[in-house]
């Protein structure tokens, strides 16, 4: 697929999620990644490992909801301004599928992207001016980087004999550390791509940017997941709109 329909993909996907607050559609929406994630080229043991953060912020979502959502119905536990009520506890079960609905498409269509791929369809495809284009493509390239930079960082520590320490301590420490590393990238490359004219407005291309008739394959059943989730949440009742 090209790097412009798994945009749009995650967009059509995801975005009729925030029209509801329901646990009917997003979790349909859910069922569908799941089970199509094997034809964007991940599979289900790698969605699950790069899914972890996602798992981890569900729970912390719907604790805050239930803690603090508008309370409705039988009361269960109540202080100070948490009250934990029906209704919150069933706000806060909506919430955390939707994170995963929403967070799930996420890691799988943007699993394998290239970013010379993107920067040439943003351009070539969705028109958009160049000096945004050079700077999604170096932002892309640069969050592939993350991982070796905390390799890098934990062994250059460990070398050092600074590693020993609490893990929350060692943990502000390295990222304080990747601060201080993409402030000091992000300058040097700013100055190398504007030196090599990636700024300019009047550019040729190397490769044509295309959609296929697979990129229109997919964001057909991108729209058929998004009409699946909601039509079963309408036909159900449970369909909840946002500021209801």
């Amino acid at each position: 697929m090209n790097p412009v329909t798994r945009i749009l993909g995650l967009i059509i996907v995801t975005t009729p999620l925030l029209l509801s607050v329901d646990v009917v559609s997003a979790g349909v929406s859910l069922v569908w990644t799941i089970i199509l994630a094997p034809l964007a080229g991940v599979n289900l043991i790698v969605l699950a490992r790069r899914s972890i953060p996602v798992f981890l912020a569900a729970p912390i979502s719907g604790i805050s909801m239930a803690l603090y959502g508008r309370p409705e119905g039988h009361e269960y536990f109540s202080f100070l301004f948490a009250r934990v009520t029906d209704n919150s506890l069933e706000l806060a079960l909506a919430i955390m599928v939707r994170v995963l609905a929403v967070g799930i498409p996420v890691v799988v269509l943007t699993a394998k992207i290239d970013p010379t791929d993107l920067g040439d369809g943003l351009a070539q495809i969705l028109r958009l001016p160049a000096r945004f284009v050079v700077g999604a493509v170096a932002g892309v390239r640069l969050v592939s980087l993350f991982r070796q930079d905390w390799d890098a960082m934990g062994r250059a520590r460990r070398a050092r004999g600074i590693a020993d320490q609490s893990r929350i301590r060692y943990a502000f420490t390295m990222v304080f550390g990747l601060l201080v590393l993409a402030l000091r990238r992000g300058a040097a490359l700013a100055t190398a791509m504007e030196a090599r004219g990636f700024g300019s407005s009047e550019r040729t291309w190397a490769r044509v940017s295309r959609l296929s008739r697979i990129d229109a394959a997919a964001l057909l059943i991108c729209i058929g997941v998004a009409v699946c989730s909601l039509g079963v949440s309408i036909a159900v009742g449970s369909f909840r709109f946002l500021g209801a």
